[in-house]
């Protein structure tokens, strides 16, 4: 049976989750239908401009993406502190891009509530609104109920389009945090779609390794083959979702920031990309990226991982003490995973 969203998402617990959402038996989110020679691949922009506006509306980070044909995974992190510091126009102004306000509401915003009760009735409707910005299940809920509503009407088809609800996984520490978002960007690499992290279409990967080249002017030197391709698509940087953006040592009390540094980051899912395809594994290099040290990862358990097409989905990662620290504050006896923890974390180990 499954856990109810409120035992698997506490951001007093950690603000990084991973999420993924699948279609339902041969619903195509994009891809090609070799059955029917039919294209989905425009349904691609439909994620990531959704996953602009969203980015945009709520208070929720989107640390990493990957769009494949019948799922996408999503590395997102909760904001609650921005969204306290919002005045109640901000809120309002925001809600009302994707939901209207009710009459009550507008009345308030208008300045023409009349009483007490109804400015107090408003007030509570706005702190609703408040904690929906920085709500999962509602950030989920607002990217997948309208892809679904618009792949139904385009396939002239009635009913369910993704499997059920959104799995969700609590990242609980650095090591995690790093793990998971590589193998997020790693998705078409694994699946032999695309040779490369910056030839990936759809993924964070590939969206960030083009804003460093627009803005640096030259691609890193292990990728400068694709640099026309990197700098092509500028014009349709707008429509990309705003990441969180990386920090590294100079940034590491910034809360804003992811706790990496991106030129380490890239020299890691360079690696590990290199790594995971069958056809070139005699191609990995023998120096370790320092990031694995950094956090105590088993560089043999992370490459395993990177190469599972569909590893197991549990609640929570991270380091054996993180986890069972987690099911003490959800209140529960044990969370599972230790065992894969104590190989992927072993510096961490217990």
């Amino acid at each position: 049976m499954p856990y109810p969203r409120h035992a698997q998402v506490a951001t007093e617990t950690t603000p990084y989750y991973h999420c993924v959402s699948r279609c339902v038996r041969r619903a195509f989110l994009c891809g090609w239908d070799r059955l029917t020679g039919r294209s989905y691949e425009h349904r691609k922009q439909w994620i990531v401009e959704r996953l602009r506006l969203l980015g945009e509306v709520f208070c929720i980070d989107v640390c990493a993406y990957a769009v494949m044909a019948n799922h996408h995974h999503l590395v997102l992190r909760l904001n609650p502190k921005e969204a306290g510091s919002l005045s109640d126009e901000d809120v309002l102004e925001r809600w009302s891009q994707l939901f209207g306000l009710p009459v009550l509401v507008e009345r308030y915003r208008q300045g023409l509530s009349v009483s007490d009760v109804e400015a107090e009735a408003a007030g509570e409707r706005i702190a609703t609104y408040r904690e929906r910005l920085t709500d999962l299940s509602w950030f989920m809920r607002c990217l997948n109920e309208p892809i679904a509503r618009w792949a139904n009407a385009e396939d002239g088809v009635t009913g369910r389009f993704w499997e059920g609800r959104f799995k969700s996984q609590a990242l609980l520490d650095e090591a995690a945090l790093l793990t998971c978002m590589s193998y997020v960007d790693l998705n078409p690499v694994r699946a032999a779609i695309a040779e490369t992290p910056e030839a990936s279409d759809y993924t964070s990967i590939q969206d960030r390794i083009r804003a460093w080249a627009a803005t640096s002017g030259e691609a890193p030197e292990s990728h400068t083959a694709e640099n026309d391709d990197m700098k092509q698509d500028a014009g349709q940087a707008a429509s990309k979702p705003a990441l969180l953006a990386f920090g590294g040592p100079e940034r590491q009390d910034t809360p804003d920031h992811l706790p990496f540094a991106f030129a380490d980051y890239l020299q890691l899912v360079d690696w590990a990309g290199r790594a995971v395809r069958d056809d070139k594994r005699g191609a990995i290099a023998e120096d370790v990226p320092p990031m694995l040290m950094w956090l105590g990862i088993d560089p043999d358990a992370y490459i395993d991982r990177m190469a599972r097409h569909r590893p197991g989905f549990i609640r929570a990662m991270g380091r054996a003490e993180r986890l069972r620290q987690a099911a003490t504050e959800l209140g529960q006896r044990f969370v599972k995973g230790i065992s894969e923890a104590n190989a992927l974390f072993p510096a961490g180990a217990a």
